[in-house]
Order: C-alpha cells, then sequence, then structure tokens
C-alpha cells in the first residue's frame, strides 16, 4: 500500500491507496491520530481482504471543527463551537472532487464510508444526517454526550446503509457528569438507529476513552466493510 502526503487548501491529507480499491475511508484526525495511523491502517489489511484506500484530513480546532453547534466547556475551560458545517464542505466540495480528480476515487466503482473517534466520531455520525454521500458511518467511541446530540437524533435520520458504534467500557464511569452520560447515549443512539431500520452494533471495548484509538478505528471500519462485502 503505497503512502503519500499532500494539501488541500490550507489542510494536510495522507492518503494510503491500493491498486483498484472497493472502499474508500475517510477520516478526521488529530497529531495523536496520526502518530498511530500506520498501525490503524495495518490492522484494517489484517482483518479484510478487500481492497480499499484511506484518507485522513487534519483537524486543527478539535473543540470547534468536529462539532455541529456551539456548546459551553465540559472539560477545562475551552466551550466547543459550530465549524462542523465548514468540515463536512471541505470533505464534499474539495476532498473528494481532489480524490475524484486523480483518479483516487470513483463513485461509481466505490463506496465511501466516514469514520473517526471521539469528536470525530459524533462528527461522522452528525454528517450521516445532513449528507448521503456517505455509504457507512464508524463512530468510534463517539461524543454522543454533547449537549443536545440525543435530541437531534431522535428528530432526524440518517441517510446511510450502516452504522457502527462503540465504547470503552469504562468510559460511563467517567468522573465528569456530563461524559458519563455516554453510556446512556450511545445505547440511545443504537435504539434509535435500530428503529430506523438502520443496520448497526454498538460493540464495547475493554478500557477507557483513551485506549487502542487506533485498534478500535480499524474495527470500526472493518465492520462496516463486512456489511457491504457480505451482503
Amino acid at each position: 500500500m503505497n503512502k503519500e502526503t499532500f494539501r488541500i487548501a490550507d489542510r494536510a491529507c495522507t492518503i494510503y491507496r491500493t491498486e483498484m480499491p472497493e472502499y474508500l475511508l475517510v477520516q478526521p484526525i488529530d497529531e495523536h491520530d496520526l502518530e498511530v495511523l500506520d498501525t490503524e491502517v495495518e490492522t484494517i489489511q489484517t482483518l479484510t481482504k478487500m481492497p480499499f484506500s484511506l484518507v485522513a484530513f487534519e483537524i486543527k480546532d478539535w473543540q470547534s471543527e468536529l462539532t455541529p453547534w456551539a456548546a459551553p466547556a465540559v472539560f477545562g475551560k475551552i466551550p466547543f463551537g459550530d465549524k462542523a458545517v465548514e468540515t463536512l464542505a471541505f470533505v464534499e466540495e474539495l476532498l473528494i472532487p481532489d480524490l475524484e480528480q486523480r483518479q483516487l476515487y470513483e463513485k461509481a466503482t466505490m463506496r465511501c464510508l466516514l469514520g473517526g473517534y471521539s469528536l470525530a466520531g459524533l462528527f461522522a455520525l452528525w454528517a450521516s444526517y445532513q449528507s448521503s454521500r456517505f455509504d457507512g458511518i464508524a463512530a468510534v467511541s463517539p461524543s454522543v454526550w454533547y449537549p443536545l446530540w440525543i435530541a437531534y437524533a431522535e428528530t432526524h435520520t440518517p441517510s446511510t446503509s450502516a452504522v457502527y458504534l462503540s465504547l470503552g467500557d469504562k468510559e460511563e464511569k467517567a468522573k465528569n457528569p456530563v461524559m458519563a452520560h455516554v453510556g446512556f447515549c450511545i445505547r440511545k443512539q443504537q435504539e434509535l438507529l435500530t428503529e430506523q431500520s438502520i443496520s448497526n452494533i454498538l460493540e464495547w471495548n475493554p478500557g477507557n476513552h483513551f485506549q487502542h484509538s487506533d485498534e478500535r478505528t480499524a474495527k470500526g471500519f472493518v465492520w462496516v466493510i463486512n456489511q457491504f462485502s457480505q451482503s
């Protein structure tokens, strides 16, 4: 698998590409994700034989660019922003067209999957309600505790075929009362998806939120791939 870095607008992007891929995996990342991205891709390769390419793009302001509406700070003093709309526009209007121009993505022959970890997982979920671009979603330890998220999910329907959800089994035991609500929220999220007849799974991983993000994300993408490759 070939690895290449490039820039689109002001964002650094990294793509892992193979010959004749059937899936394009799209993932917003921060510096930590970038450090373990090689391992994530290697793990995906060990878990599936389906040919895929993965493109990751940098998020500069994690607490603003991935959240759909503003909210007060939950940890620390930095509040959340409302720039998810701009991030989704980047994916749909710049990133994917650029890949198409480079002949690295062809909509007619490839499925496009969006995934991410933590707030990037929330962004992936939210994007599925906003856009029909993505065939499947890998929302790995998604921040569904986000203020008003469940109220939003209760009144909207995703435009996607399959959604992977996961959580660390210690995450709902967090000392922060808002984040400790994540267990209830993730169960409610799965319940809503099931009621909407969207293929889904909720996988519980051992540990807290900060463990094995690369392995967990890899498993998420592979589950979504399998929903199509086995159908």
